[in-house]
């Protein structure tokens, strides 16, 4: 067994799971995955049947933290160093998985993926550029730590941080949680990262979306 999870939260990625899972299986042994399926409407759950994915289904969608949570229960029963959070449409690269690995070897806790470290040419749009900007103005008030793209979703936990998606009610994958465990003592690092755009399947946040969650985890944060 690896000591390392990759748990791939899948709503409607029907025409990318495929493409994921398979890179992974064929150029990435060395690391153990799961797929969490979250109520799929597309065939997701077929395709993973079909192909004798790794998969634990859940019976109707649920939303991105209790899918997440329940790829860490997974984790956790079956005792990772370390867990991965992936996504299903082709947007997270594996092979960023062994530097984040070596920075968590250093003693870190959480390891996040960043795009914008070490590359000025990464851009993203007006409006989540806008957001992520004062989400890391208020992780910093809140926490004295600089991130620079509270926003990338690509992020490995330690064992103490799996036990803690399991066991706490308040967790979830997003950067307000993030802050909390940071400002409760966890060890924050980053990594270079390159993130590819989607191209198929359906988001967790379309436009509209996009500014709720901004306005919802800025929110959270002040509460931290």
């Amino acid at each position: 067994m690896s000591d390392v999870l990759i748990i791939i939260p899948a709503y409607n990625e029907a025409q990318s799971i495929e493409r994921v899972v398979d890179e992974l299986i064929e150029s990435y042994p060395q690391y153990d995955y799961v797929v969490v399926t979250d109520g799929p409407t597309d065939g997701t759950d077929e395709i993973c049947r079909r192909r004798g994915y790794n998969t634990v289904f859940l019976p109707r969608n649920m939303g991105l933290t209790k899918c997440f949570k329940n790829g860490m229960s997974y984790a956790l029963e079956k005792g990772y160093k370390y867990a991965v959070q992936f996504d299903g449409d082709g947007q997270h690269r594996p092979e960023y998985i062994e530097p984040m690995e070596k920075k968590a070897n250093e003693g870190y806790d959480i390891v996040q993926g960043s795009r914008f470290l070490g590359d000025k040419d990464a851009r993203m749009g007006v409006a989540r550029a806008l957001g992520a900007m004062l989400i890391k103005r208020a992780i910093y008030k809140k926490t004295g730590v600089r991130m620079t793209d509270p926003t990338c979703g690509m992020r490995m936990y330690g064992r103490t941080m799996i036990d803690d998606f399991v066991n706490k009610e308040d967790i979830s994958p997003e950067p307000d949680t993030i802050a909390k465990l940071i400002k409760g003592g966890a060890r924050f690092a980053e990594v270079p990262v390159k993130v590819v755009e989607r191209t198929t399947g359906e988001s967790y946040l379309n436009f509209t979306n996009a500014i709720k969650y901004m306005k919802r985890i800025l929110s959270a944060i002040r509460r931290v």
